[in-house]
């Protein structure tokens, strides 16, 4: 039986935050090891915010850049960039033909922003159609995501049947893998670890600016001498990531002991975090000091995702009716 063929992919909105790393990096790049893994560096969905050409080309080599140095291994997955395969366009346009108005206007983003009062563009309402052809384009299998973006997978499976019974079998309907670890990691301010909220330790942040972000984690007005119940607390949250089993059960009993102010636990979590990500930061470092490195590994992504992306495209058109 083959390997069954996963799929995932970043935003390159922004440099990643620990939120991405242990919500979507970390699983995902375990996925390498479980069958043929497919990482995209998703920079055409990253056009619906960032419109600043040298950002976008920026945070999307950074990403790369930081899913290298965080253990994806180019021998046995495939990285690449979106734009770097043109087919994902066509694609998504021709299931935007079959993409009924109701479908996206019930999607979870698209309503969001709405009821925020925002207007949204064409591309944030349609947004589910491209993840859709990011999917089906290279006939995956399984695609890891978190609970907030299972509905777009299920848009991709009902197009992809609709697809099937119209043409005759041309898709691979994929299954979601959710990740729950998506939704626990908590942000400076006790929410969810969100660019949007403006609350976010970034993942490779200097020495002294993670210090300061760590020391601002908003935590109660609690006196030294009190008892601390460490299950409400965000900066046993963050430590549970970075600890050892060991750590982390000494600092749940030092919070119930009283006796302990937050500054010194957060000077505990900054030197979790510090510590914890030392071989990732070197890594990148390396990596970083000679850009030809990532333009051959994105190169060498894109050909390997074109290789599969080309076939899927000529049995598609033949089956709608486009070319001879």
């Amino acid at each position: 039986m083959a390997a069954p063929r996963i799929l995932s992919g970043i935003k390159p909105t922004g440099r990643p935050h620990l939120g991405n790393y242990f919500g979507m990096m970390q699983p995902g790049i375990a996925w390498q090891e479980k069958g043929e893994a497919f990482y995209f560096i998703a920079d055409y969905h990253a056009f619906t915010t960032v419109h600043t050409p040298a950002d976008l080309r920026d945070h999307s080599r950074s990403v790369a850049l930081d899913f290298l140095a965080c253990g994806l291994d180019p021998q046995k997955a495939v990285l690449f960039r979106q734009s770097d395969v043109p087919e994902v366009t066509e694609l998504a346009w021709l299931l935007t033909c079959l993409t009924p108005m109701p479908m996206l206007e019930n999607c979870h983003a698209y309503k969001d922003q709405v009821a925020k009062g925002v207007v949204p563009s064409h591309g944030v309402f349609a947004y589910p159609v491209l993840m859709a052809a990011d999917i089906l384009l290279y006939n995956s299998n399984i695609v890891p995501v978190g609970k907030d973006q299972k509905q777009h997978v299920e848009v991709t499976r009902d197009l992809a049947e609709k697809a099937n019974r119209l043409f005759g079998p041309i898709f691979t309907v994929p299954q979601p893998s959710i990740v729950p670890e998506m939704a626990t990691v908590l942000g400076l301010d006790g929410q969810k670890m969100s660019k949007s909220y403006n609350n976010t330790i970034g993942l490779f942040e200097e020495e002294k600016a993670l210090r300061k972000k760590v020391m601002s984690i908003v935590t109660d007005s609690q006196p030294v001498e009190a008892p601390k119940d460490p299950a409400a607390s965000s900066i046993v949250a963050l430590y549970k990531l970075v600890a050892s089993p060991d750590q982390v059960t000494q600092m749940e009993a030092d919070f119930r002991a009283g006796g302990t102010g937050y500054g010194d636990f957060k000077k505990r979590l900054f030197e979790g975090i510090w510590e914890h990500f030392a071989p990732f930061r070197a890594r990148r470092a390396e990596l970083a000091a000679d850009p030809a490195i990532l333009d051959a590994i994105l190169a060498d992504g894109a050909r390997r995702a074109r290789a599969v992306a080309l076939p899927t495209m000529e049995r598609v058109r033949k089956a709608m009716g486009f070319g001879p």
